[in-house]
């Protein structure tokens, strides 16, 4: 058990060194080098990424697609004399059934085969969602959803109220609900960018990777990448492989404890495919290193392992993980990783200080200090944060 605060995973951060635009090129980022052993870092470019890799080495990638899930809804009038409210936002976080979300390409799927189409169902047309503001927003409430022309495109009723602003949503059913997201929604951005999203934001808040639907929350790791460099990875004999976790608002949500040892999170949605399943699986058996994409491929690995009892091999599947990876978490699959800097006092902080630090040694501070430390030099260096900023490599 750590004896370690939440509030000890905190730095300053220059309110002018949260990217508010991704950089005008893509790829085009800075990149902190960190020695996972001494803690020792050093300057670089992203463009130099395969320097640091190794022949051999699996690079593994999150394929998970943002959706555009912010909308904007208007309360539909239940009495005659009440007075219109202004827009509601409506943040979608996922749905009630993943099969929503099945596409045509998805290489592994839950109970049919990809492509297949099943019968529709009330569960297939509900959303978890976020409501804005949400205080007069109840139970049994119809909110409509109109397009730029103001026709009403979609319709839904609220079912259940939860904390924070969380509501169950259902919606009336329409021909294709994901092409109506494509005309009325919007990217969402992370609220640390203070400015709408833009058309430009379609295509940088997305990884050139993407493929299967269903984040709220861009992969920020993977939007480094270009496929000029995917490229000349794989010709230097970096082995390439995706996996999906759908990204979901938990990864901006405060933690609301004191102790690290209470932090709980939200359960996101992930897969892996048999192609993935089995690259894992020969890295693993021939002691090649895998190297992460982002925390949230290391989430999903370093879940899917733990369910192996205590063996290394694992299984093509889809599932759901709430890990929480804090110091002295033993890392079974992961041996480098590139992040991008995160929020203080967050659970992917907290992640990234996990993996530059002893393993299982009750030593809990050492890989805090070693980030808290490289954070600080950043910072200094005016390095750029979060999203749309620079990153990190720690091997």
């Amino acid at each position: 058990m750590t004896d370690l605060s939440v509030a000890d995973f905190d730095y300053e951060l220059p309110e002018e060194l949260i990217a508010q635009q991704p950089p005008a090129e893509r790829g085009a980022s800075r990149m902190l080098v960190v020695d996972r052993a001494t803690g020792a870092f050093a300057d670089d470019f992203f463009s130099s990424f395969g320097r640091h890799l190794r022949r051999g080495d699996l690079l593994v990638l999150n394929d998970s697609r943002v959706i555009p899930a912010r909308l904007y809804a208007r309360r539909t009038l239940r009495r005659e004399r009440e007075k219109p409210t202004g827009r509601i936002e409506v943040m979608l976080i996922e749905p009630v059934s993943p099969q929503q979300l099945r596409t045509p390409s998805l290489r592994v799927s839950s109970g049919a085969r990809a492509g297949e189409h099943e019968p529709q169902s009330a569960a297939m047309n509900q959303w978890r969602a976020l409501v804005r503001p949400g205080r007069k927003v109840a139970i049994g409430e119809r909110l409509v959803f109109p397009a730029s022309t103001g026709e009403i495109v979609l319709e839904a009723e609220v079912l259940e109220r939860g904390q924070f602003g969380e509501r169950l949503l259902e919606f009336a059913p329409v021909d294709d609900f994901f092409a109506v997201l494509e005309r009325i929604g919007h990217i969402p951005l992370p609220p640390y960018i203070y400015r709408d999203d833009a058309d430009t934001d379609r295509d940088r808040y997305q990884t050139v990777f993407a493929e299967e639907r269903g984040a709220v929350a861009a992969p920020t790791a993977g939007l480094h990448f270009t496929p000029q460099l995917l490229e000349s990875l794989a010709a230097q004999g970096v082995e390439i492989a995706r996996v999906t976790l759908h990204v979901g608002l938990g990864t901006f949500a405060p933690l609301r404890v004191e102790r690290v040892d209470e932090v709980r999170l939200h359960s996101e949605r992930y897969t892996i495919s048999a192609e993935a399943a089995a690259a894992i699986n020969r890295a693993v058996a021939e002691g090649r290193r895998i190297v992460g994409v982002g925390t949230t491929v290391v989430r999903t690995l370093e879940a899917v392992v733990a369910r192996e009892d205590g063996g290394n091999s694992i299984q093509p599947h889809s599932g759901a993980t709430d890990i929480f990876i804090s110091p002295g978490f033993e890392f079974r699959l992961v041996g480098a990783l590139l992040t991008n800097f995160h929020l203080p006092q967050s659970s992917l902080l907290i992640l990234v200080c996990a993996f530059a630090g002893p393993q299982r040694t009750g030593i809990d501070r050492v890989g805090l200090d070693r980030i808290l430390a490289a954070y600080r030099y950043a910072v200094e260096q005016k390095y750029r944060f979060f999203s749309y900023g620079d990153c990190m490599f720690i091997a």
